[in-house]
């Protein structure tokens, strides 16, 4: 078993992996300021994506996906907003995606990427 803040680091790992595997640019990584953080920062295409990563080693606590709430949403909006201040991007759209990583076993990860959540 990882410690908590391995298992987060372990599931960025995949999570950015896989989109760069889906052709995904990624700007950044683990942005934060006083107001919070952004895990992964990306460009698919001409659309910015701000990207929430959920890592858990079971479902026993629910699915990674779950625990992305309108609040968490809200305060990505916001951050998304903060990032662009410092990185001017040109982007058409801008969206917020987010990767659930569930560990499988023997360093495997079961990955599921939501795109454009909205709750």
């Amino acid at each position: 078993m990882r410690r908590k803040d391995e298992l987060g680091q372990w599931g960025e790992k995949c999570a950015a992996d896989h989109l760069a595997a889906q052709g995904f640019d990624l700007l950044d990584r683990n942005w934060h300021c006083r107001d919070g953080e952004i895990d992964l920062v990306a460009r698919d295409g001409d659309c910015l994506v701000i990207v929430e990563v959920k890592t858990r080693r079971t479902g026993s606590a629910g699915h990674p996906l779950e625990a992305v709430t309108a609040k968490k949403l809200a305060t990505l909006r916001r951050l998304a907003a903060l990032w662009l201040r410092g990185h001017p991007v040109a982007a058409a759209t801008i969206r917020i995606d987010v990767v659930g990583v569930l560990c499988a076993g023997e360093g495997r990860a079961a990955i599921e990427h939501v795109r454009n959540v909205s709750l």
